[in-house]
């Protein structure tokens, strides 16, 4: 597997364009378009809150009882729930723009909106904006980068990433683009992200790798505890790679699901990095666990704790709040056999070692904390099974963001 540059439209035959909508921002582009020239198959995952916007069960429909998928709109600034059957009205209506503008079934096309919850989508507005983005359709990476900012509400950069892979001695390129920054917590977050892949799968193998990677990969950011009514992630896969039909978890899906593994987890720690007024990745390691879900819920935890986000953003080395986000995440261990660790580029230090608290040097530590990125690494001995969560530190401007957002 090779790294690429690109996003959405590194895979063959998919196209991406934006525009300015003026929806809600002004001066900035806030509305994009993901395009296949050839149907995909598609698969999905969605917020599990149960106040869910128009636009996610447009597309949980879509996704599980419609033949294809073929296009994608998306707008940033209005997120499209809590608004009834205007809402609902308002996805009918751009999806229609499309089918009238690219000559495809407007069952076809998904919506996915971002932004504030409550209000209603101007749909004069999106549909003028998709007449105009589809003469604009372009399958170049400047197209795709754009698309990715265009999506972006309080990211304060884009995010977006390709890989290329061979399956039966045939290239095959997948390719995306998400946004978050806030209202980002475990089982799906304030995010929004877009696979494009050109591979050759059966629907229901694509899905079944899609659920199990976003488990061990957006699942597992959180930034401020709150799950967001807009949470979506689609995969596109329009088969144009001519790669043999995956049709059985053989040597070939496991090389997909690699691929698919790193391009999540590398676009979800994007989006945890780049957290609400954030100023560095945190993240949290389990080893040697005596279950999956046990080192799941523990290192959920520590980067979901406020105390554990404010002791990385002040550089203090208070392991006993890490510690303390363990005890109380459900999962059950002996406090007697955990070592934890602080590490980053900047070196390596233990600071408790199997119930007991550890001398260290407090200078070492600060120089290990001042670093982008801090994981707090935590060896239960008590099994073999690990996971691995991502957050970010917790700031002042985190609240100054999210105390006049909508103005």
């Amino acid at each position: 597997m090779n790294v690429i540059n690109g996003g959405v439209t590194a895979a063959q035959g998919f196209m991406a364009a934006s525009c300015a909508a003026g929806i809600k921002y002004h001066g900035r582009t806030d509305m994009a378009m993901v395009y296949s020239k050839k149907p995909c198959i598609s698969a999905g995952t969605f917020t599990s809150n149960v106040v869910k916007a128009a636009c996610v069960q447009w597309d949980m429909d879509i996704v599980k009882n419609k033949d294809f998928l073929q296009a994608v709109v998306i707008n940033s600034g209005i997120a499209n729930a809590c608004t009834g059957k205007e809402g609902f009205d308002a996805c009918e209506a751009t999806a229609k723009g499309v089918e009238a503008a690219l000559n495809i079934p407007y069952e076809s096309v998904a919506v996915a909106s971002t932004g504030v919850i409550g209000m209603q989508l101007p749909v004069d507005k999106l549909v003028a904006g998709v007449k105009a983005m589809a003469p604009e359709l372009k399958d170049t990476i400047e197209a795709g980068t754009a698309a990715s900012k265009a999506i972006m509400t309080t990211d304060t950069e884009n995010k977006e990433v390709a890989v290329e892979f061979e399956i039966a001695g045939k290239k095959v390129v997948l390719g995306g683009m998400s946004k978050g920054s806030g209202m980002i917590h475990p089982n799906m977050c304030t995010m929004l992200a877009f696979l494009c892949t050109d591979i050759n799968i059966e629907k229901a193998l694509l899905q079944k790798a899609v659920s199990e990677v976003v488990a061990d990969s957006f699942n597992m950011i959180t930034v401020d505890g709150d799950t967001s009514t807009n949470d979506t992630l689609l995969c596109m896969a329009n088969g144009l790679a001519d790669n043999p039909m995956i049709s059985s978890e053989d040597a070939d899906y496991e090389t997909f699901k690699e691929a698919l593994k790193y391009v999540c987890e590398t676009l979800a720690k994007k989006m945890a990095a780049d957290g609400e007024g954030a100023s560095k990745l945190f993240e949290a390691t389990i080893v040697n666990a005596k279950s999956k879900e046990d080192a799941k819920k523990m290192a959920r935890a520590i980067v979901g704790s406020n105390l554990s986000k404010a002791a990385i953003f002040g550089c203090d080395a208070n392991f006993g709040r890490f510690l303390c986000a363990m005890g109380y995440s459900g999962a059950d261990f002996d406090q007697d056999d955990v070592e934890l660790f602080f590490k980053s580029v900047n070196g390596e230090l233990k600071v408790f070692d199997k119930g007991t608290p550890i001398v260290f040097d407090e200078d070492k530590a600060l120089e290990i904390m001042k670093a982008d990125a801090v994981t707090v690494y935590v060896d239960m001995h008590e099994g073999d099974k690990e996971a691995t969560a991502w957050g970010c530190d917790l700031t002042y401007d985190y609240v100054k963001i999210n105390a006049d957002y909508r103005s």
